[in-house]
C-alpha cells in the first residue's frame, strides 16, 4: 500500500478510536475574519514583467475547531475560506504565483474561483491529532513544528522556516507529520519526527534533545531535512534581565554542498514597555555577490535569504495599553540593501483591531532587498 493510501487511513484511525473513548466530548469553536489590502507594485523580474502598480483585498475566515476526543486524546482543525479582489489579479505575477504549489504532501486547499475579478480559495490551515501515551504525546497531521527560538531567522526551524519579511509572520504553511515528544524528566524532552513529502526524497526524518540546565534552555537536532542533512545545537536564557538565544547547525546540501548557519541573539524590554530586539545572522549556503543571487528560489520558498550575513532589529512600543508601535528591520550587511517595516495597530475592542504599515525596500539595482517593491498595507481583524 502506497504512503498516500495509508496516511488517510492511520489518520482516520486515530479519530475514530478517539470517539469511541470519549465521554463528555468537549468542543470549542473560535477563529477570525481578516481583512487586508495592500497597495505595491509588481517585481521587475522576467517572469512578471510588465511592472505595474497595483492594488490587492485579501478576506479570509479562519475558523479552528477543537475538540477532547476521551481523556488523553484532543483534535486541532484550522480552517481558511480565502477571498482576493483587485487589479493585482490580472498582473503576471500573481498569475505565477498563485499556481506555486505548497511544500507539503497533502494538497488540502483547492481554488472555487479563478477570475481576473476575483480569486477563491479554500483548505485546511492546520489539522492533527495530539494523544497523551503515557509520558509522551503523539501528534499525527498538518501541523506547525516549532523548534528554534530566533525572530527573524532560525537554522534549527528548518521544517517551517521563518520569513524574515513576511506581510503575515504568524503564518506558517505546516508540514504533514507524525511527532512523539516523550518527556524524561520534567523539564527534559526528546521528539522524534517523521514528515512525508509528495516528492519521497523529500521526506523529513528527524530527532531532538532538549533539556534545561544552568537557567537555560539546551536542544541538539539531527536528522534529513527535505533532502539535506542537518545538525545543530540551540540554546536561550537570560543574562541578568537580557534574553540571549543562539542557534548554529551544520548541513550538507545536494544542491549547496556543505555550510553553516547560525545566528546569535538577544532581547531587552523596559519598564515604559520599550521592547528591543536584535539578532546577527550568517548563512553560509547563501552569496557574497550578487551575480550569484537565485531569486527564482527565494520567491519559490524555498530558500529565505540570498547573502550570508544580516543584522536584524526589533523595535516595539506601547503608546497607550490600546495603541502599539512595532518596527521590522534587516540590514543585508554584504550588498548594503535594507528592508524596514513599521506598523501602529490600534485595538479599537478587545477582539476587534485595525493596524496600518508600510514595507519598505532599499538597495542598489540586482542587490537582495533593492529588488523589491514598497508596500502599504491596512489591516482589519476581528476575532471570535
Amino acid at each position: 500500500m502506497s504512503d498516500k493510501k495509508i496516511w488517510p487511513l492511520l489518520a482516520f484511525g486515530l479519530i475514530t478510536g478517539g470517539f469511541w473513548q470519549a465521554t463528555d466530548a468537549q468542543i470549542e469553536v473560535s477563529g477570525y475574519y481578516k481583512n487586508l489590502l495592500v497597495s505595491s507594485r509588481t517585481l521587475g523580474f522576467p517572469a512578471f514583467l510588465p511592472a505595474t502598480d497595483y492594488t490587492v483585498d485579501l478576506n479570509r475566515l479562519h475558523l479552528e475547531l477543537w475538540g477532547d476526543l476521551g481523556e488523553n486524546t484532543v483534535f486541532n482543525v484550522q480552517y481558511d475560506n480565502e477571498i482576493f479582489l483587485g487589479d493585482y489579479l490580472k498582473t503576471k505575477q500573481f498569475q505565477v504565483q498563485k499556481n506555486i504549489p505548497l511544500d507539503t504532501y497533502l494538497n488540502l486547499r483547492s481554488t472555487y474561483t479563478d477570475k481576473q475579478s476575483v480569486f477563491g480559495r479554500h483548505g485546511f490551515y492546520r489539522a492533527y491529532l495530539d494523544t497523551r501515551i503515557g509520558n509522551a504525546d503523539l501528534r499525527i497531521g498538518r501541523q506547525r513544528v516549532a523548534w528554534g527560538s530566533a525572530l527573524f531567522w532560525s537554522p534549527v526551524d528548518i521544517l517551517n522556516p521563518i520569513d524574515p519579511t513576511a506581510l503575515e509572520r504568524d503564518r506558517r504553511t505546516g508540514v504533514d507529520a507524525v511527532v512523539l515528544d516523550a518527556d524524561y524528566s520534567d523539564l527534559s524532552r526528546v521528539s522524534v519526527l517523521y514528515a512525508v513529502h509528495a516528492s519521497p526524497v523529500r521526506a523529513s526524518t528527524a530527532v531532538r534533545w532538549r533539556t534545561n540546565k544552568y537557567g537555560y534552555d539546551w536542544g541538539v537536532t539531527a536528522g534529513r531535512f527535505r533532502n539535506d542533512d542537518m545538525a545543530g545545537v540551540d540554546l536561550a536564557g537570560q543574562i541578568g534581565k537580557i534574553g540571549v538565544r543562539s542557534e548554529l547547525t551544520r548541513t550538507k546540501s545536494p544542491v549547496d554542498g556543505f555550510y553553516t548557519r547560525f545566528v546569535l541573539g538577544a532581547d531587552y524590554t523596559f519598564l515604559n514597555t520599550l521592547t528591543i530586539n536584535g539578532e546577527f545572522y550568517f548563512n553560509g549556503q547563501g552569496a557574497t555577490d550578487t551575480s550569484a543571487y537565485d531569486f527564482s528560489r527565494l520567491l519559490s520558498g524555498e530558500i529565505q535569504s540570498l547573502a550570508q550575513r544580516y543584522l536584524g532589529l526589533y523595535l516595539g512600543y506601547d503608546i497607550t495599553p490600546l495603541i502599539k508601535w512595532k518596527n521590522y528591520y534587516i540590514n543585508n550587511l554584504d550588498d548594503k540593501s535594507f528592508f524596514y517595516a513599521p506598523e501602529i495597530s490600534y485595538a479599537i475592542t478587545q477582539n476587534n483591531e485595525l493596524a496600518l504599515g508600510i514595507q519598505i525596500y532599499s538597495g542598489i539595482t540586482g542587490s537582495e532587498y533593492g529588488s523589491f517593491e514598497n508596500m502599504l498595507y491596512a489591516q482589519w481583524q476581528l476575532f471570535f
